[in-house]
């Protein structure tokens, strides 16, 4: 995973956090759901980018 792409992931997973906290705070449920949906598509990216380097990874050694 290049540093750019991790760098926004969690840039985004902490503005998901900020999100959670201030609809928290304000009793936003809207805007609660929103950050926890920011946190999800994050951790998901970062999934995907870890399973990317692995197969890339593989192919580097059987070649």
């Amino acid at each position: 995973m290049g540093a750019d792409d991790k760098f926004e992931n969690k840039t985004q997973d902490l503005a998901g956090r900020g999100k959670e906290a201030a609809g928290a705070a304000m009793g936003d449920d809207d805007l609660k759901a929103e950050g926890k949906a920011d946190q999800g598509k994050a951790k998901a990216k970062d999934k995907l980018e870890h399973a990317k380097d692995k197969v890339a990874g593989k192919i580097d050694d059987v070649l």
